[in-house]
Formats: structure tokens, C-alpha cells, sequence
């Protein structure tokens, strides 16, 4: 027999309604460690489109974040603690941290999540045409780990400079590559 996740009934049982204080949480940040702040901001605000929200640096612990995510740069206010409080109001940002000399450290790479031993696993950034992203990548030598199925335009897979997965889907085409 097919061994298979969850049945619907598991889900619903394991999933429960959360504490009252909790309707204000939100999803805020993943958190990636890079190794070339540059190559790194160079590829999430080139090719992937976000804008750099806040740079922070952590003198003392020899460190930067960098917070990314798709604002306007019209809407980031100028005055640094307005900057901050509202750079940790929205939703969904990727926070790049450099430790400071890795970009020297020829012996230094993150691990990823998808080799052994797995664990994280990659991030998902949605478009409106998986082909034309695809194009773009192509065009900008991004490195494809997962291709389209042939037929199947939903979704592919790319990696960041440190090896990340970035999985690039069309919301509208998801039920379609759940079915397959």
C-alpha cells in the first residue's frame, strides 16, 4: 500500500483554532544567511524584483541584515526608526544576514536544506507568467534545479547565489499542478 501524508479528518483533528491574542501575528520575515551581501542583493533585487527595505548593521556582533521585500521605494519612510518599526510591519520580507568576512572564506558555503541531511527547503516567490520568468532567468544565468514539467507551466525551481531554492510559481496554475 501507498503510503500517503495525512488524511483530511488528521489535518482537521491536528489543526487548532489559536489563541485569541494571535489574530494580530503575522508572517514577518524568513531569515537566509548569505555569503556575498553584493552577489546576493545584486540577485534578489535584479532578478527577483524585491527592494532593499533596511540595511541594520550589528557592529559589535560583526553582522548586517538586510531586509528585502516587494514595496515601493516611495513608501519607505526616510527617518530610521519610522524606517525600522515600518520595515518589521510588513509582511512576508526575506532577511539577508551577512556575517562579516565570509565573502573571504573560500572554504565557507550555507548549507541549503535539499542535500543530506535535509531540512529547509526553499522559499516561494509567485508571478504571473512562469515562461516569462523562466526567459528572464535564462537570459540573466540563473541556475534551474527543478525544470518544468513539459505542459506543466506552473511552477519551476531556481537557486540563489548560495544555493538556496526559490521556487517560482503562478497562483492560477497551482490546481492544475496539484492534479499531476
Amino acid at each position: 500500500m501507498e503510503q500517503r501524508g495525512l488524511s483530511d479528518e488528521a489535518v482537521s483533528a491536528a489543526c487548532k483554532e489559536g489563541n485569541a491574542i494571535t489574530k494580530d501575528f503575522m508572517m514577518q520575515q524568513t531569515m537566509l544567511r548569505v555569503k556575498d551581501p553584493a552577489r546576493s542583493l545584486d540577485f534578489y533585487t535584479r532578478v527577483l524584483g524585491l527592494t532593499l527595505l533596511q540595511k541594520i548593521d550589528f557592529p559589535s556582533m560583526r553582522f548586517t541584515h538586510y531586509f528585502l521585500g516587494y514595496e515601493h521605494r516611495s513608501d519607505i519612510p526616510a527617518d530610521v526608526s519610522e524606517r525600522t518599526a515600518w520595515t518589521f510591519s510588513r509582511r512576508g520580507t526575506v532577511e539577508l544576514t551577512h556575517n562579516w568576512g565570509s565573502e573571504r572564506d573560500s572554504g565557507l558555503s550555507y548549507h541549503n536544506g535539499n542535500h543530506e541531511p535535509v531540512g529547509f527547503g526553499h522559499i516561494g516567490i509567485a508571478v504571473p507568467d512562469v515562461s516569462a520568468a523562466c526567459q528572464l532567468f535564462e537570459q540573466q544565468g540563473v541556475k534551474q534545479v527543478r525544470a518544468r514539467a513539459s505542459g506543466k507551466p506552473g511552477q519551476t525551481f531556481i537557486q540563489d547565489p548560495d544555493g538556496y531554492w526559490i521556487e517560482i510559481l503562478n497562483p492560477s496554475d497551482m490546481v492544475s499542478a496539484m492534479a499531476s
